[in-house]
């Protein structure tokens, strides 16, 4: 590689880099609290999860029984949906059908709730909005959707630098990959002591980082050709034929006009399908004119990871014949297509290897936390000599400051929202969306400026680990006092996600603390060398 390619590849690296650094801290940040989301919404609501409940075990006809007392559901599509494990799942009742409809309408309202699959209660978004939910759309940065999918727009352009600056590390790093991975000089200067850190752990985190900024780009890139701006344009507005062209649509079925005139029922349906894939695990049923003549009933999911990785399946009866009219095997018949879907989706989401898989997860990810903020380092670093002039370096340093205030802010920040939700979100009634909003950002925020005018990236790593910890250890207690599973009581009663939630609380804050409390705050050398550019107290 000649010296002109390198040092194109080595700038381009540095400025993607520190052009997306603070988005991508926030994203590998609540992305790796996001992979226990299940976990923090049977922890927050105390509900644990029963053990190997699915979707296939549960009695489909008792819960439309108890739907049909509030409204009548002829002529109606219902759908339910479990997209994560969890005692609730989501369900959709479309709005009744007219036979006389022709041609494609725009979408009408239909009613969407969370059904709680063991008392059979029902909420809405609002009342059903968690911590876990939170911190899986605060990782692609859903808050942020003033206007269609904004967020998600950003967060695809942040994953697309992300890959092209793991491409280019690698690029410039290649001749040495080996040799630097081994190289460790915490005697030398700050700037080789940042550089090995962030060499070692990147090529450690590697193909983790790869993984995600790959899938990431395939996940926020399919959301995002579905934004009304995108639709609009090629698709003249017209959002139903761009979802049948994506196959986002299930399959539509007419109205007869005329009633099943015998009685009909759905778990049949099911007990077959789980006599014929016995390993099927299914995650969504569709029920198509409900109490039509032409009523359908379609089960989807896939296998179990251990007995196929990537799989995807489904199967559908006509009621009035018990026939089936489509069928894709999961065990055989998967396509191309839906099998790269099922890899992508099922890599970036870590749900094919338990705990263990989440916990691996969970470190990677805080690993490739600390490659970010050790870039941004070496960045400041480097550009704190003499010949740069003293707007540049105070510039340099305010930016820095501000960067670590934000990003190490959010480890005690999430540790306050957790013990917060726990102390202040007992009352069913009570506006959640809206208190963990302003908890979590107006904490952010405080704390982001009161690091931010420290002017010390020393005192802020340690007081941030500390402040975290503290809060961190009464996350457990307070889970204790308000519903009595204390660790030991969790543990018992065999309430393993509820026990994994404050066990992770309790090991971690141990931890940081333990590091946050070996800091040295004195005899610091200032990353800025020269303090008459700054005069700050470092």
């Amino acid at each position: 590689m000649s010296n002109r390619i390198y040092n194109i590849l080595f700038h381009t690296h540095t400025i993607s880099g520190i052009f997306i650094s603070l988005a991508l801290y926030v994203i590998f940040f609540a992305g790796s609290f996001s992979f226990f989301r299940d976990e923090i919404n049977s922890w927050e609501r105390n509900e644990p999860l029963v053990q190997g409940w699915k979707m296939s075990d549960m009695h489909f006809d008792r819960v439309i029984d108890s739907l049909k007392t509030n409204d009548t559901l002829v002529n109606r599509d219902i759908s339910f949906n479990q997209y994560y494990d969890e005692q609730r799942l989501s369900l959709s009742i479309s709005p009744a059908k007219n036979l006389e409809e022709k041609g494609p309408k725009r979408r009408r309202r239909g009613t969407f709730m969370y059904l709680n699959t063991q008392d059979m209660k029902t909420y809405d978004y609002r009342s059903s909005y968690s911590l876990g939910e939170f911190l899986y759309r605060l990782h692609f940065f859903a808050q942020l959707n003033f206007y269609g999918r904004s967020g998600y727009l950003l967060a695809g352009i942040v994953a697309f630098f992300f890959l092209f600056a793991v491409i280019t590390g690698v690029l410039v790093h290649w001749k040495k990959i080996i040799s630097n991975f081994f190289m460790f000089r915490p005697k030398a200067s700050i700037k080789n002591l940042w550089t090995d850190a962030h060499t070692a752990l990147g090529i450690l985190g590697l193909p983790y980082q790869f993984i995600f900024a790959l899938t990431g780009v395939y996940l926020i890139v399919g959301t995002t050709l579905m934004s009304p701006a995108f639709v609009k344009f090629l698709y003249e507005d017209n959002i139903e034929k761009a979802y049948d062209d994506f196959g986002f649509n299930p399959p539509s079925y007419a109205l007869s006009g005329e009633n099943l005139q015998s009685k009909f029922a759905i778990n049949p349906f099911l007990k077959q399908t789980k006599e014929k894939w016995p390993d099927f695990d299914i995650r969504s049923a569709h029920i198509f004119n409900y109490g039509d003549q032409n009523m359908h009933v379609k089960f989807e999911g896939k296998s179990d990871f251990d007995r196929k990785f990537a799989s995807s399946g489904s199967i559908t009866y006509k009621v009035s014949t018990g026939e089936i009219v489509s069928e894709e095997n999961p065990f055989k018949d998967v396509s191309y297509i839906d099998g790269s879907r099922a890899v992508l989706q099922r890599l970036h989401f870590g749900d094919f290897g338990g705990i263990a898989v989440k916990l691996i997860y969970f470190i990677m990810g805080i690993v490739t936390c600390f490659v970010i903020i050790s870039g941004v380092m070496i960045w400041l670093v480097a550009r704190d000599k003499k010949h740069v002039s003293p707007a540049k370096r105070k510039f340099n340093a305010w930016l820095v400051w501000f960067y670590l205030a934000g990003c190490l802010s959010m480890y005690p920040v999430t540790a306050f929202t957790f013990l917060m939700v726990k102390l202040g979100l007992q009352d069913p009634s009570a506006d959640r969306v809206g208190f963990i909003f302003q908890t979590y950002f107006w904490s952010w925020l405080l704390l982001t400026l009161i690091f931010t005018f420290m002017r010390n990236n020393t005192l802020t790593n340690k007081y941030t680990l500390i402040l975290g910890s503290v809060l961190g250890l009464l996350v457990p207690l307070a889970n204790g006092m308000v519903t009595g599973n204390w660790l030991w009581v969790s543990w018992a009663s065999g309430y393993s996600d509820i026990f994994l939630i404050d066990a992770f609380w309790l090991i971690t804050s141990i931890s940081a603390l333990l590091i946050g409390l070996k800091i040295k705050t004195e005899n610091q050398r200032p990353i800025i060398a020269d303090r008459k550019v700054l005069n700050p107290s470092y």
